[in-house]
């Protein structure tokens, strides 16, 4: 075990200090090609790029501006993403991965874990290296997986967009994120094949897409209340330069909370209702979940609503039916408690960052959750004003890193991130004490050090225990990691000087390094928990998604094809009827056996195991086939078109002689 010793002031004082001004620098590092900005969100998912000096949001393939961060296995095996995994999830809840951010970078036996195993139809499950994983079918999927389908098609809508492979991304995580749920989202984007060039924060992003065109002077606090997670950022906004002042928030707080509320509630007025308990039926609950999330959105609006849910479950005396009006004001009774949660964190916020209610010039709202008149009412009494409504609460995010991607690039200048880590960082000393290195609301990227010595006499080694967190003993905070420094020279405890160095990156990633300052040996790790990924492990995921990239692929030109197939077989009967004068009957014959036949095949089609050669030789030839005859017909049609006109004009101009003849006879 350490013993704290004496601090050091310098020269680690000035490297922090210092490195505060080299993210400008940054962006003179070349980045080639796009840098795309994505919003992992809880509920929904955004990205966006650069155009110009303007950030635009992508719309996906289904046309949307968000993707519902929903992952799906269907039974055949395929996997879905987004909207069409969204729809499916009444008849599949047990293989449809929802909120899955909400579990990154945690443990198994995290109390936020097994309340969320209560609240979920799928399954969470104990990972061998502890984290908790979800189940589907048999097979085990880690959160930062589930995390990188979804980012894999931010990255097709991003690609589809610019006509361009894309590889380069921003993404975005809570202010509130410690150190393992940035890593394991840091480690989604590797698995879906992107280079993260940065990890920032929701909040900070959001006041980058505020403030890129605003040249005021301005003290901005950003409160983003989203699907999962709560985080409320106070910024200073000057020429420029974006510095963060204080950030609080969290990790377990959002619509995801008040959709389980008011679900709870529905369950309960239904069993009144009809005596019937369907909180252990996963059909009936996924259809009562996806109500009441509808009811809260459209509450944000309206002052009621109505539920309507026939055939919800079936008992002995036949089906019973939900008919329900929910009000708004029954509503924000349901939710109260979730929207009193965020205060606490925002008078910290506004305590760490030195400033007075009055000095904060704007509000800016971010998040779904934001849309909700309760919540506006509740900024409003927190900071004593109105919140601004000038950034989208579902888009600024998204946009806001695709900014900070922009700079990295260097396609934008003048622009200068300063932000801080969230939590508190140190090591656990004699007597199972938190000693922090670095504390709250520091600005990153910085380094910080201090001497320590040992606990007994003749230690050759130290185990250092490394920590995140604000409580006064480090078995009540996070553990990041632990690592041993060994061949200390034997001494008496406290003769030995060990330095112990902690590095924070822009990303709010920590590296941490110890020293024997008398041998000079030195330990030093890249923190990763005792759970997290592996770098094998991430390499084998990165290679199924591949795999799974590679059969979409194939999937999807085989859908392609088949639907090219029966566009032709269409357009083939609609031609038949329409040259059916013209063409031989035994050719007609041969067109309708050639259709039955493509239709028989293309009905039998495996859409999981055939490939386009399966179909795509005989479609192709029968399409040529087609043609050259409908080419024939039309020609024949054609000849006997000009053949007729032909005939009326000599017969128009026969008349016409006749005429003439007949008056000059007269």
């Amino acid at each position: 075990m350490l013993r704290l010793g004496r601090k050091i002031v310098s020269p680690i004082g000035r490297i922090a200090t210092q490195s505060k001004f080299q993210i400008r620098n940054k962006s003179d590092e070349k980045v080639r090609g796009h840098v795309i900005g994505i919003d992992l969100g809880t509920t929904n998912s955004c990205v966006a790029v650069m155009e110009g000096a303007t950030p635009r949001v992508l719309e996906n393939a289904e046309g949307l501006r968000t993707t519902p961060s929903v992952v799906a296995f269907s039974k055949d095996g395929e996997r879905l993403v987004g909207t069409p995994a969204k729809r499916q999830a009444v008849t599949n809840p047990e293989n449809t991965f929802y909120a899955t951010k909400r579990l990154i970078g945690r443990r198994f036996e995290d109390p936020e874990v097994k309340k969320e195993m209560q609240s979920v139809a799928f399954k969470i499950v104990k990972a061998s290296n502890g984290d908790a994983w979800v189940e589907s079918m048999g097979k085990m999927y880690s959160p930062s997986q589930i995390g990188a389908f979804v980012l894999t098609k931010m990255k097709e809508t991003a690609e589809s967009y610019l006509n361009t492979p894309i590889k380069n991304a921003v993404i975005t995580v809570p202010a509130y994120f410690n150190d393992s749920q940035r890593q394991a989202t840091k480690d989604a984007g590797q698995i879906a094949g992107l280079n993260v060039l940065r990890v920032i924060n929701e909040p900070t992003a959001a006041a980058l897409a505020y403030g890129l065109d605003n040249k005021k002077d301005l003290v901005v606090a950003v409160y983003d209340l989203g699907g999962g997670t709560f985080d409320i950022s106070i910024l200073e906004m000057q020429a420029g330069v974006f510095e963060v002042r204080s950030t609080n928030g969290d990790t377990f707080l959002g619509g995801e909370d008040f959709d389980n509320a008011i679900l709870k509630h529905l369950v309960a007025e239904f069993k009144k209702q009809t005596g019937c308990d369907v909180s252990k039926d996963p059909q009936a609950m996924q259809r009562l979940r996806e109500a009441a999330e509808k009811a809260k959105c459209e509450l944000s609006s309206g002052l009621q609503t109505d539920i309507n849910l026939p055939y919800l479950t079936v008992d002995a005396s036949g089906p019973k039916h939900m008919n329900y009006k929910l009000t708004r004001s029954q509503l924000e009774a349901i939710v109260g408690p979730y929207i009193k949660r965020t205060i606490e964190p925002c008078m910290k916020a506004i305590k760490d960052a030195k400033v007075n209610k009055g000095e904060i010039n704007e509000i800016l709202l971010v998040g779904g959750m934001t849309r909700m008149p309760k919540v506006q009412q509740t900024v409003q009494e927190v900071f004593g004003k109105a919140a601004s409504k000038s950034v989208n609460p579902d888009e600024a995010v998204a946009m806001g890193a695709a900014i900070q991607g922009a700079v990295l690039a260097g396609n934008v200048s003048d622009v200068l991130l300063l932000d801080v880590t969230p939590l508190s960082l140190g090591i656990e000393t004699l007597g199972g004490v938190f000693t922090k290195l670095i504390s709250r609301n520091t600005t990153i990227p910085t380094r910080k050090g201090q001497i320590f010595s040992t606990a007994a006499d003749g230690q050759t080694q130290v185990q250092i225990s490394v920590f995140q967190g604000e409580r006064e003993m480090a078995k009540d905070n996070k553990m990041l990691g632990q690592f041993t420094l060994m061949g200390i020279m034997p001494a008496p405890r406290g003769v030995p000087k060990i330095e112990v160095t902690f590095d924070i990156d822009a990303n709010g990633i920590v590296n941490v390094s110890a020293k024997d300052q008398a041998t000079g040996k030195e330990q030093q790790i890249a923190i990763q928990s005792s759970g997290g990924l592996s770098k094998d492990d991430i390499e084998n995921m990165v290679k199924e998604s591949e795999k799974y990239a590679e059969k979409d692929k194939k999937r999807r030109e085989l859908i392609e094809e088949i639907n090219k197939g029966e566009s032709i077989l269409h357009d083939t009967e609609t031609k038949m009827e329409e040259f059916k004068d013209q063409l031989p009957k035994d050719e007609y014959e041969k067109l309708k056996e050639g259709i039955t036949k493509i239709r028989e095949k293309l009905s039998a089609i495996d859409r999981e195991n055939d490939t386009i050669d399966s179909i795509k030789p005989m479609v192709d030839e029968f399409q040529k086939d087609s043609l050259k005859l409908f080419e024939m017909a039309y020609k024949k049609m054609q000849s006997a078109r000009e053949s007729g006109q032909s005939s009326e004009q000599q017969s128009s101009e026969q008349q016409s002689s006749d005429e003439k003849k007949d008056e000059t006879k007269q």
